[in-house]
């Protein structure tokens, strides 16, 4: 089933469990998700390093390049991407990450394991209110000009509005996703789409020290000639993955956004850069709570929000 949305902050019923391979570092790795207090947030603990925390912030983000890592005082978690995103897409806003090596399991290569085992043992509501962070103005990055150019903004809106666009080589081409995450359907639609890559570039990025723990049964391997390892899980995978990692991404602002995001051809380094501007911004945005409605009619339906000073 898929959980509902609640006025309330939220951790995890029961700690789980989780083991597997990092994607790029290849090193075997067991992680623990555990409840956390109201207002803790998510919070990586390297149980190998003395148990040393790294809080899942924008202001600890390192390397962006293929993946989103964190970094405080030297230690590092890597490709946080995937398990943010399900913790963000399931409304779970408080959890400690406990980890034993540098890289956070790729699993299947998305975030539907994360959500199953979720799904499976249920959230607890905890008496916090939860906050979101409000979009009041339009916050934007851009790279490069022309038909290339890459482009990622959010913009004042209703609810957690999303609409991305990629164009890769062939056999990907062009896709486009719109949805909303208050909808309630992230477990179906957008979870159990997978990371993926060109063979192609499979030497190159093993040369620079990536996707050493890569398989056909963690990620979609494609050739100029299609998918090399398919059925794919939706006929827009690649799309729909790209909007998994930004759920993922923009989780590092520290609350789920209220507001609608708008990416070109982005990636990893451009939705971390946006949580940055974003978070330099004080005046783009507040923090704000949601209340129920007092009434039933269709005009009061929606959840009223109050500003927090």
């Amino acid at each position: 089933m898929q959980l509902q949305e609640t006025q309330f902050e939220q951790t995890i019923a029961e700690p789980l469990s989780f083991s597997g391979v990092g994607l790029h570092s290849g090193v075997d790795v067991s992680m623990r998700l555990i409840p956390a207090p109201a207002g803790s947030g998510v919070v990586f603990r390297r149980s190998d390093l003395d148990n040393f925390e790294i809080p899942a912030t924008g202001r600890n983000v390192a390397k962006v390049s293929y993946a989103t890592s964190l970094m405080r005082q030297g230690v590092l978690i890597s490709t946080t991407e995937h398990l943010l995103s399900a913790l963000i897409g399931l409304g779970v806003d408080n959890v400690i990450v406990e980890i034993n090596n540098l890289e956070v399991p790729i699993l299947d290569g998305s975030a539907r394991p994360y959500v199953q085992a979720i799904l499976a043992s249920g959230t607890k509501r905890q008496r916090r209110k939860r906050e979101y962070i409000r979009i009041l103005k339009p916050v934007e990055v851009r790279e490069g000009e022309g038909p290339n150019a890459k482009f990622i903004g959010v913009y004042p809106g209703e609810g957690y509005a999303i609409d991305y666009s990629i164009d890769f080589p062939t056999p990907i081409g062009q896709e486009t996703f719109l949805g909303d995450l208050e909808a309630g359907d992230y477990a179906n639609l957008i979870a159990p789409a997978r990371t993926f890559g060109f063979r192609e570039d499979e030497a190159m990025l093993r040369n620079m020290g990536l996707i050493r723990g890569a398989s056909a049964e963690s990620a979609i391997i494609l050739t100029r000639d299609g998918v090399e390892n398919g059925p794919l899980r939706f006929s827009d995978e690649f799309v729909r993955h790209k909007v998994l990692d930004l759920i993922g991404d923009l989780a590092l602002a520290g609350r789920r956004i209220w507001g609608k995001v708008v990416a070109e051809r982005a990636g990893h380094a451009m939705h971390t850069a946006l949580v940055q501007r974003l978070m330099r911004d004080r005046s783009a945005w507040e923090l704000a709570t949601r209340t129920a409605p007092q009434t039933e009619s269709a005009v009061e339906a929606s959840l009223a929000f109050a500003a927090i000073a």
